[in-house]
Formats: structure tokens, C-alpha cells, sequence
């Protein structure tokens, strides 16, 4: 499984933000499993960076990212994606079309985010926190 984390992810993870504080770093524990890797873009690391400095300030913010990325891989956004998103006429949003064409060129087999509706237009599994731990369960064991 390769498992892409969107922005909401991260940033749950980040800022300690309950309920779903739990579900998410129990996704982020997955990467420690063999057959599961983890994968980011470097718009969710930024969009991520942005509320952790507001709820930590900028140091803290910082060493929160260095550990983060210590357990993801970071996928390139390039202008292939930005032409696919642009011309690809079922993306309503482009920030979220962007993170769906960086995943599918980094081969994630997975899409993890809570804002499912965002993505009608995929063609991976788009899953919630909650839902990737099932799906991790009956794949891994």
C-alpha cells in the first residue's frame, strides 16, 4: 500500500487536533509496517506548515516538520500535474486536483483525507483515517 496523506492529514497530526487526532497518527504509525509506505506533496507540507506555525509559532512548527518528513516520502508537483488538473474538466478544485494528479503519478494506491466529496473525481480509493485502518487490517493482517 502506498498511501497518499492529504493536507487535513497532516495537519490533525501537527496541531493535536481531536477527535480525529487519534485515527490519524495511527495512519502515520503504518509507515513503521513493511508493504506500507507513506507519501506527501510539497503543497500539503506547506499548507500543513502554515496552521502548525499559527498554533506553535515558527520554531516549533519546524521541528513538528522535521520529524514529520523523517516518515513520508514527498512527491514532485511539475507541470505535467498542473496540465492534468487544468484539463481535467471533473476537478472543482484546483488545490485539490493538484494533490490527486501528484498521487497518481507518485503511484499511491491510496487517497487519505477527510474530505472525501472533494475528490468524486478519482480513480484510487479515496478513504478516511478511520476507513485506510480497515483497509490496512484486511491487507496487512
Amino acid at each position: 500500500m502506498k498511501l497518499f496523506l492529504d493536507a487535513n492529514v497532516l495537519v490533525t497530526v501537527l496541531n493535536r487536533e481531536y477527535p480525529l487526532f487519534d485515527t490519524a497518527a495511527r495512519v502515520l504509525s503504518l509507515g513503521e509496517r513493511k508493504g506500507v509506505e507513506l507519501c506527501t506533496s510539497t503543497i500539503c507540507l506547506a499548507i500543513a506548515f502554515y496552521f502548525a506555525e499559527k498554533k506553535s509559532g515558527a520554531a516549533k512548527a519546524k521541528e513538528k516538520m522535521a520529524l514529520l518528513t523523517n516518515h513520508l516520502s514527498i512527491a514532485d508537483l511539475n507541470a505535467k500535474t498542473v496540465r492534468e488538473t487544468l484539463e481535467d474538466s471533473a476537478v472543482l478544485d484546483f488545490e485539490d486536483g493538484l494533490e490527486y494528479y501528484v498521487a497518481t503519478y507518485a503511484d499511491c494506491t491510496h487517497f487519505v483525507t477527510e474530505d472525501l466529496g472533494d475528490f468524486h473525481f478519482a480513480k484510487i480509493p479515496v478513504m478516511s483515517c478511520r476507513d485506510v485502518l480497515f483497509e490496512a487490517a484486511k491487507v496487512l493482517g
